[in-house]
């Protein structure tokens, strides 16, 4: 009985590390909302803090 949910435990490591490495949707529009120079998030359109000159 214990192999049986050790044996479970394994296999449902395995599928959640399957299904961890797959890209989820909106990644690359997450990735194209940081600033280019400071990997900061930019919020709204216009420039990012590092383009206005204040920290």
């Amino acid at each position: 009985m214990i192999l049986k949910a050790i044996f479970f435990f394994l296999a449902f490591m395995v599928v959640l590390g399957i299904f961890g490495k797959w890209r989820f949707p909106g990644q690359s529009r997450l990735a194209s909302a940081k600033c280019p120079k400071c990997q900061r998030f930019k919020i709204g359109k216009g420039p990012c803090v590092c383009e206005k000159g204040r920290p």
